[in-house]
């Protein structure tokens, strides 16, 4: 395969690639996920420090501002539209970014949304709406059914800036939480259906070198009493690869062991309960591909 960029050999080679990693903006890295996002992706770069690249590192910020030094390779955090719209360009030059800015924006939930709708995957009922203004006759009729029932309501966009951009509407409640959104400028919302059951989180790399759950309650390495691993192993790395990500989190609700449910996705998360791991898994994942990409 033939790149459009000039890339030196990456490991054994007689120059030393240049690697940019690009932090998320605090904006996108509520409470305690600040530092751990920022230890993420300190320790995945120690590891191509470790190989010889050169490493230089720049904020979400900068690449808003229009800082993007040239490199020939990105390790990119960024969560907002703004950054990822600016390194889209770079991305379609062929350069290699991981996770791929494309990649990313379908993280956001008003596409997310579609396409995990359209995947056949397990994933509830879940419906984009205006948080104010009129709605058509048919979201109508979803929004009134949605709220005869337990719903969460998530903001539209980007994940979450802080804790009430998820909420769980259980017994009443829904129009003080939707007038709530409103008020704070956000215009859309996703309902999404509740889904009983334990929930568990998950952590993977694209190349199957890691995957990791846990019960959300009690931080627990999931039993096959609360869910088939092989089963909820298949589900995370196909709804990875429907957004394209290679490097991703999720949450899932378990209403039978064989049956998990995908409740939501997202690219790059902190892997704060297995952070070490986690880098070299990354590290060792966006190496060998970098190596492939020059080298086939």
């Amino acid at each position: 395969m033939t790149r459009s960029y000039d890339s030196p050999t990456p490991h054994g080679g007689g120059s030393h690639p240049r690697l940019v990693a690009i932090y998320r903006s605090p904006t996108y890295s509520p409470l305690q996920h600040a530092s751990n996002d920022t230890a993420i992706l300190d320790e995945t770069t120690r590891w191509f420090e470790e190989w010889g690249y050169d490493v230089h590192r720049v904020g979400e910020r900068d690449v808003v501002g229009g800082a993007i030094p040239h490199a020939d390779l990105y390790l990119n955090m960024c969560q907002g539209a703004a950054a990822s719209e600016v390194l889209v360009p770079l991305e379609s030059t062929g350069a290699p970014v991981f996770n791929r800015p494309t990649s990313v924006l379908n993280c956001h939930r008003h596409r997310l949304v579609r396409l995990l709708d359209q995947s056949g995957l397990a994933f509830p009922t879940t419906k984009l709406v205006p948080t104010s203004g009129p709605v058509d006759e048919h979201q109508r009729e979803e929004v009134e059914r949605l709220r005869e029932r337990a719903v969460w309501i998530k903001r539209g966009d980007v994940h979450a800036e802080r804790p009430e951009d998820v909420v769980a509407v259980l017994n009443g409640g829904f129009s003080r939480a939707m007038a709530t959104f409103a008020e704070r400028g956000i215009p859309w919302v996703a309902l999404q259906e509740h889904v009983p059951g334990p929930v568990l989180k998950f952590y993977g790399v694209a190349s199957g070198g890691l995957f990791h759950a846990y019960v959300a309650e009690t931080k627990a390495e999931p039993t096959p009493d609360i869910v088939d691993l092989a089963v909820l192993r298949r589900l995370a790395f196909a709804a990875a690869a429907q957004v394209g990500l290679d490097v991703f989190g999720g949450d899932v609700a378990v209403p039978e062991p064989s049956h998990p449910v995908l409740i939501d996705l997202n690219d790059w998360p902190s892997f704060a309960p297995i952070r070490t791991r986690a880098a070299r898994a990354i590290a060792d994942h966006i190496h060998a591909k970098f190596q492939q990409g020059v080298a086939s």
